[in-house]
């Protein structure tokens, strides 16, 4: 599989401050550049290189958070390597796009990660 372009990531029930601790923990560095409302925007460094970190409360209705890592210089190469690492360092529900968003691809074509199982689902963000 190749590495995605970015990383993003749908995390249910959870706050800022669990994922924020979970990522001080998994990057180099994590600091927080201040927040607009319900977006968090923060710099993260991994293996010398520093990137965008953008952690939207609310990004699909009440309960979700987005996690959005603007590199594919992360720890993780795809989507779903991410969704595991934080369903199980957060112990949450977590989702990811099935794919890296390539053209003809299922827009509505998720994994859902919970408990140590993943399973395709069709979830209509609207």
């Amino acid at each position: 599989m190749t590495r995605h372009p970015d990383i993003e990531i749908y995390i249910k029930n959870t706050s800022v401050e669990k994922i924020t601790a979970w990522l001080s923990q998994r990057l180099d560095k994590i600091h927080a550049l201040g927040n607009k409302g319900l977006l968090h925007h923060f710099t993260g460094e991994y293996q010398q290189h520093t990137f965008e970190v953008i952690i939207h409360e609310r990004a699909l209705g009440k309960g979700w958070l987005s996690v959005w890592f603007q590199s594919d210089q992360t720890p993780w190469e795809v989507d779903l390597d991410c969704a595991r690492e934080a369903s199980i360092e957060l112990n949450a529900q977590v989702r990811c796009i099935a794919s890296g968003w390539q053209e003809g691809d299922d827009p509505d074509e998720w994994w859902k990660v919970e408990q140590g199982q993943e399973e395709k689902i069709q979830w209509a963000t609207d």
